[in-house]
Formats: C-alpha cells, sequence, structure tokens
C-alpha cells in the first residue's frame, strides 16, 4: 500500500508541476507575442488587451482544472 501512496503523490506533484511551468511559458510567449503586436499597431491595443486577458484566464483554468484533479486523487487515495 505504500507503493500506492508514494506513486499517487509523485503523480499530483507531477501534474501540479507540470501544469504550473506549462502555463507559465503560454503566458510568458503569449504576452510576448502582445507587446510585439501592440508595438507594430498600437491602434489595436484595446481589442487586443480583451483577447489575451481572456486566453490568459483560459491557460490558467487548464492550470487549475489540474490542481483539482490531482487534489481529487489525493483525497481518494490518502484519504480512505
Amino acid at each position: 500500500m505504500e507503493q500506492v501512496y508514494v506513486s499517487v503523490a509523485t503523480a499530483c506533484g507531477m501534474i501540479i508541476s507540470f501544469g504550473a511551468v506549462a502555463a507559465c511559458i503560454g503566458i510568458s510567449m503569449m504576452g510576448g507575442k502582445y507587446l510585439e503586436s501592440v508595438a507594430r499597431q498600437p491602434e489595436l491595443m484595446n481589442d487586443l488587451q480583451v483577447k489575451m486577458f481572456i486566453l490568459a484566464g483560459l491557460i490558467d483554468a487548464a492550470f487549475i482544472i489540474g490542481t483539482g484533479v490531482s487534489a481529487w486523487f489525493a483525497a481518494s487515495t490518502f484519504l480512505k
């Protein structure tokens, strides 16, 4: 049973850590592209900013869903 606990703890840690790294990379790439596009066409800044914030929320939502799934795995394993 200890092997199951170790495997679940490792999987939960990997889900959270890889999700956080991917979210950080995605938001930083999106922010860089946003700044490049605003520098080229400043008149589109307001439209692009709204779209950027919507996409940032979606990227963060994927990380938060992964955190919830890993908490669900941990709770179902450790609270028995």
